[in-house]
């Protein structure tokens, strides 16, 4: 079961909960699972319990326990697999849920079967750089305006980029043309300019436009190159000032970007080792990664909340935890020595592999390179 069929398990549990009189309230649209907290035990836990309760009048515990029950249903665990398949996401094979611990005033802990990290690597693996896009197109169309200003313009291509991986039809539009150095050196591309006319005020946009206007870049970013600079401009968020300095190049621990590359390219180069030693990747259990498969299970709602508040910067940090999250893992994947290699290896092997899918699906989504080399 992955992290979106596990949401929606959740939400089927609170729907059930309602229909039977158990809980009075209105039916959220979503709910969020992530990783447990300190205190948590399990795969995933989710605070809904908590958000509920004043709503419905009750403890958080007690609405915890009504939603526990239902989470333990046989036929909660059946619609869990079902709907992987009705929807697309995974092939069915996915382990329903195991076990609900309640901790705390009223966190919903969450155990899934044995190998539901190994079907995560999996999906990954199977989905490639588009793990975490939607299945398909969207009814959503969003018109994006910036102004004529080259912080805005290379976030609003961002958010354009982000958008369309969850299947919406975007269009966009910079009050006048931009520079075209933006488009031949940052890769922006902008669908249309020009102001308005009669629908709107002079250099603003005419309704349903929505306006993207981060706080300006304090100078020019073309010096920092593509990379750097795309970096620069959105792994800030968009009330921050940026910081457009060589920072971003120096090759070392403390620049993120580099770290994110570093980490990508680290794990390619680990296939090539693996592949010249004679063995492949193999999805299988991996000891001490819990944080490494927790920030991978959480990419898909990392792009769709990205997509839907248009921040891209949460996409940039949510890059650095999965390579600062893999980074421990990389030197343990070969065999050293005479060691031959093992399941262990191979299973070390994947969930590398998959880390770097990650990254480099979430750098191309950013319009940023992720070499294979470094």
């Amino acid at each position: 079961m992955t992290p979106v069929e596990l949401s929606r398990t959740v939400l089927r549990a609170v729907r059930r909960a309602v229909d039977e009189g158990e809980l009075r309230v209105s039916v959220p649209e979503r709910v969020v699972v992530t990783a447990p907290g300190p205190g948590g035990c399990g795969d995933y836990a989710t605070n809904i319990a908590l958000q509920l309760a004043r709503p419905a009048g009750m403890p958080p515990r007690d609405v915890a326990e009504i939603l526990q029950a239902h989470l333990l249903s046989t036929d909660g665990i059946t619609d869990g697999i079902t709907e992987g398949i009705t929807d697309g996401i995974g092939d069915g094979s996915t382990d329903g849920i195991a076990d609900v611990v309640i901790t705390g005033p009223g966190f919903l802990n969450i155990s899934l079967g044995g190998t539901a990290p190994v079907a995560l690597v999996e999906e990954i693996l199977r989905r490639g750089s588009r793990y975490g896009f939607a299945h398909g197109p969207s009814a959503e169309f969003v018109p994006l305006y910036c102004p004529r200003e080259v912080r805005a313009v290379v976030v609003m291509d961002a958010v354009a980029r982000i958008l369309r991986s969850q299947g919406a039809l975007v269009r966009t539009r910079c009050e006048a043309a931009p520079e075209p150095q933006w488009a031949d050196i940052l890769g922006v591309r902008v669908d249309e300019h020009g102001t308005q006319g009669a629908h709107g005020v002079q250099g603003s946009p005419a309704p349903p436009h929505l306006l993207v206007r981060p706080v300006p870049a304090p100078a020019d970013p073309l010096p920092l190159g593509r990379d750097a600079a795309r970096w620069a401009l959105l792994h800030p968020a968009a009330h921050d000032r940026p910081r457009l300095t060589d920072d971003h190049l120096v090759q070392r621990e403390s620049n993120p970007l580099f770290r994110v590359r570093y980490a990508h390219a680290r794990t390619r180069a680990l296939g090539r080792n693996a592949a010249d030693l004679g063995f492949a990747p193999a999805p299988g259990p991996v000891e001490d990664a819990h944080q490494l498969l927790a920030a991978l299970a959480d990419h898909p709602r990392v792009l769709a909340r990205a997509a839907a508040q248009r921040t891209p910067d949460r996409v940039a940090r949510h890059l650095v935890t999965v390579a600062d999250a893999v980074l421990p893992l990389l030197p343990a994947v070969l065999p050293r020595g005479a060691e031959k290699p093992s399941a262990a290896h191979r299973a070390r092997l994947a969930l590398a592999e998959a880390a770097g899918t990650v990254l480099a699906g979430g750098l191309s989504l950013l319009g940023i390179d992720a070499p294979d080399h470094l």
